[in-house]
């Protein structure tokens, strides 16, 4: 079967030279002269015509390249049985994406085999290899208001709150048994889960069909970033995968993509598919997704730059931001040079998936930080931002960024130089691998330590009271899991709704403000009410706060609320104002006509869930 030189298939590609099946060691078409004289194995060297690439087109549902524009010329290329190489300038044979043509008598171009020789290439290291968790203790409070228990401390961090079954697991498993099973997460059952995300659009759907179905009106893009959302609310109530939740949040916003970003509609579920997939990975194999995602590539306007008119925004972004911080000293040369490294990263127009687009990358010597690259191809454009996002990922910067950031998140907001120091190195000592780096995280006795340390913020709040009250969402009306997301936005805190590159803040002074207090309070009071958000599913106020039986007296019955929300009974100063608050003294019998629990049960539950026994975790 001949190839077209023009228009190249998958298929024509496996047929011509079984791409697939031999990808790690390089197939091509050979020329047909050559494969009735030579084996698979015999070296065949002959001078032949090459259509270099200078632009196309491809589609990556289908796998077909379309060369829009080529250059003819003649080249010296080496057949190993199908594979082609050509000699680079330093007279070594290196392995080439190009196909032969026995119609044209040439080698074409294929973007598909070009992505599977990338694949084949890339290291498959085992990144948790040398590092286990184990359990810190002694665990201790930094707050007043907490407990030293461990179970419900690692809820707080490593999840969205204790349940009563997840405390279960938690104790059944252990420590360590939680948090190894935790970072596997596929060995997780997640059925419940499972069953309302069916509800909602696959985030793993191809771009090119939401896209399609977007412009042919069978989806709604608006419903397309809304189901972001809706998502990562069931999973932050739902999951029994909780670490990976917590993580998507971090790399949600580290890597942060505006939710509701002109452009990104049919690109935005699937950017949270690409994160959630590589949370436990690779930090070099995280960076490398997002950087050439359409939806970053949209939102920071990289699939507008061009060799021209180079555009800075995501150059910039990913040196400040995602990788080695702005005290990196990389200059405004640096940013200059990175911008120019990224052009020829584009999104299809067609099928709104990535493609590399040689026509519009910048050619020339570049130099950021220590990385230094000739650059001298605009078809070797994708393999010098591939070497230069590996190097800043495995940069000593990042590396502290990163890992500092890990040590906000989990443990402080004023984490030690000497954790993250450590974590830094682990980080560095594995591949960039984020697995040992939080296994060394929560095995330091610094996360033992800082029970009660972090605030809560917004979401984070709403959703523990939502898990601690029992509400779940209806599996008939699931855009009620968007009142959570607005009730948080009130407070300045949808989950992906940062305006700014920055995502969103992780330190307790940006959510102390009055008015982030007042409308903490105000959503409590809605949530335990049962006001809002409504349709969804939910036990009454007194099955979830006080349980099955009424206690005797007003001082049994804060004792079991407390117990039944955060785990503990009040301290005695906090319990004697409470029974002010109520207008009763401790040994005033309670029956259900008692105003504490007819009335001003939610009241009650309210102001204990925006109590410090709450709001600190």
């Amino acid at each position: 079967m001949g190839l077209d030189p023009t228009t190249v298939s998958r298929r024509q590609v496996l047929g011509a030279g079984a791409v697939v099946a031999a990808a790690a060691t390089g197939v091509a078409a050979a020329p047909a002269a050559q494969a009735t004289t030579a084996t698979a194995t015999t070296p065949v060297i002959k001078k032949v015509t090459i259509y270099r690439v200078v632009s196309y087109r491809y589609n990556s549902a289908t796998h077909v390249t379309t060369v829009t524009k080529a250059t003819k010329a003649t080249v010296v290329a080496r057949f190993v049985g199908t594979a082609v190489y050509l000699k680079n300038s330093h007279g070594t044979w290196f392995r080439v994406p190009y196909v032969w043509s026995r119609t044209k008598r040439a080698l074409v171009f294929s973007r598909y085999l070009q992505l599977k020789l990338q694949a084949a290439a890339k290291p498959k290291p085992n990144p948790t290899a040398g590092v286990t968790v184990v359990s810190p203790g002694p665990f201790s409070a930094v707050s007043a208001y907490h407990t030293t228990d461990w179970a419900r401390h690692l809820l707080n961090r490593a999840g969205y709150g204790p349940t009563d079954a997840d405390l279960a697991a938690v104790r059944s498993t252990g420590y360590v048994g939680w948090l190894e099973a935790q970072m596997s997460p596929s060995h997780v059952s997640d059925t419940a889960c499972a069953q309302v995300l069916s509800r909602l659009p696959a985030q793993g759907a191809a771009i090119w069909r939401v896209k399609h179905g977007i412009e042919t009106g069978t989806i709604n893009g608006w419903d397309q970033y809304n189901s972001v959302l809706q998502d990562f609310t069931v999973r932050a109530l739902l999951s029994k995968r909780q670490l990976l939740t917590v993580m998507e949040d971090f790399w949600g916003n580290h890597f942060n993509v505006t939710i509701y970003a002109d452009g990104t509609a049919e690109s935005r579920a699937h950017y949270a598919y690409t994160i959630r997939a590589r949370a436990f990975g690779r930090f070099a194999d995280l960076l490398a997704a997002v950087t050439k995602h359409p939806a970053m590539l949209t939102y920071l306007n990289n699939r507008d730059s061009t060799a021209e008119h180079p555009n800075e925004n995501q150059g910039r972004e990913l040196l400040e931001l995602h990788t080695v911080g702005v005290d990196a000293g990389y200059g405004e040369v640096g940013v200059i040079n990175s911008a120019r490294l990224l052009t020829g990263l584009g999104v299809d127009s067609d099928s709104g998936e990535y493609a590399y687009q040689p026509w519009n990358h910048w050619t020339g010597a570049v130099k950021v930080l220590g990385f230094s690259h000739a650059n001298a191809t605009d078809t070797g454009g994708e393999a010098a931002v591939n070497a230069y996002l590996s190097y800043l990922a495995h940069h000593p910067a990042t590396a502290q960024r990163l890992a500092r950031k890990l040590a906000v998140r989990f443990v402080s907001d004023t984490p030690s130089a000497g954790l993250v120091s450590l974590l830094a190195k682990t980080y560095l000592a594995h591949d960039t691998a984020i697995v040992p780096v939080l296994r060394v995280l929560f095995s330091s006795h610094e996360f033992a330590q800082s029970i009660g340390a972090k605030v809560a913020r917004p979401f984070e709040h709403l959703v523990s009271t939502a898990r601690r009250m029992g509400v779940t969402p209806a599996l008939d009306n699931l855009d009620a899991l968007l009142q959570l997301v607005y009730m948080a936005d009130d407070a300045g805190h949808n989950p992906f709704g940062q305006p700014f590159p920055t995502g969103q803040p992780d330190t307790a002074d940006a959510w102390e403000s009055t008015a982030a207090t007042l409308t903490r309070w105000n959503n409590t009071m809605s949530m335990v009410a049962g006001w809002y958000p409504s349709d969804v599913v939910r036990p009454t106020l007194l099955a979830a706060a006080v349980g099955p039986t009424l206690p005797a007296t007003h001082g049994e019955l804060l004792d079991v609320v407390a117990r039944r929300m955060f785990g503990r009974v009040l301290a005695p100063a906090h319990k004697t104002a409470m029974l002010a608050f109520l207008g009763v003294t401790a040994d005033k019998a309670v029956s259900s006509s008692s105003s504490a629990v007819s009335g001003g049960l939610p009241s009650l539950v309210a102001a204990l869930l925006d109590s410090p026994y709450a709001t600190l975790r």
